[in-house]
């Protein structure tokens, strides 16, 4: 028997209601509060690398940085579950969604956060699901063939089961030498999640300095890009953009 496509109801009132919709095709699971769902849109939908699709359940919309590349048949969605008494609205609904089960969706993609390619270094610093547009640039990239470009993928968590991408991050630096680095590092060093863990230690925004400096990247042709806690994105951007250092931040919040 074929199984049956659901979706939250729409309340009275609804904006969202008569939009296209993007069934869930697929999904994995994480922790307790980091999944990934893949959607099939229900319309054509062509997106650049490092913009976001605004999907919603029961009327409450929230944006989420794309995860795939524009190549890619699904729409690819990396989420962090907030629960309702930590303000957590629409993030609730998606995680009790399953394969087969329905969201709306935006037609058009939104957002600015792309690759800006006048660059030769690309300094990609995230928290958690924050380097889902980093994925994105990456697979695109070298899907394509393009060259010219060095990535300095840094990312931030309290738990290194959170990073989810380090894998794939790091896939890309194998085959990729001198092309692609990836750093990971935990800011919780003593908690029992992180027992094994050899890497770095320290809040990414803490390192962000040193570690440009050690990669010995020139000002005038580096570009560091910021996704994630909006704590982290203020830090970074005081600490190097006061002193010379071109960024550019993601400048919605996914905090529910």
């Amino acid at each position: 028997m074929a199984s049956m496509q659901r979706s939250v109801p729409q309340q009275a009132g609804d904006r969202t209601a008569g939009l296209p919709t993007a069934k869930i095709v697929k999904r994995q699971d994480y922790t307790d509060d980091l999944f990934n769902i893949w959607l099939e849109p229900s319309v054509p939908f062509t997106f650049k690398p490092g913009q976001y699709i605004t999907i919603g359940a029961g009327g409450i919309e929230r944006p989420y940085s794309i995860a795939s590349s524009p190549h890619e048949r699904l729409i690819e969605l990396f989420i962090e579950f907030v629960k309702p008494e930590h303000g957590g609205k629409l993030t609730p609904l998606l995680y009790a969604q399953r394969v087969a089960d329905v969201v709306t969706m935006r037609p058009r993609p939104k957002g600015i956060f792309t690759f800006q390619e006048k660059y030769h270094n690309h300094v990609l610093v995230g928290t958690v699901t924050g380097v889902a547009p980093y994925a994105s640039m990456l697979r695109n990239h070298f899907h394509n063939g393009k060259t010219g470009h060095r990535f300095f993928v840094m990312e931030g968590a309290s738990h290194f089961d959170e990073f989810v991408y380090d894998k794939e991050f790091l896939e890309f630096a194998r085959r990729y030498p001198g092309v692609v680095e990836f750093v990971g590092t935990v800011s919780r060093p003593q908690a029992e999640r992180n027992q094994g863990w050899t890497g770095l230690t320290g809040r990414v925004n803490t390192l962000v300095e040193r570690c440009c400096d050690g990669w010995g990247l020139p000002q005038d042709d580096t570009l560091i890009y910021l996704c994630g806690n909006p704590g982290m994105i203020e830090d970074v951007k005081a600490r190097m953009g006061g002193k010379g250092w071109n960024v550019m931040e993601e400048r919605f919040w996914k905090d529910d």
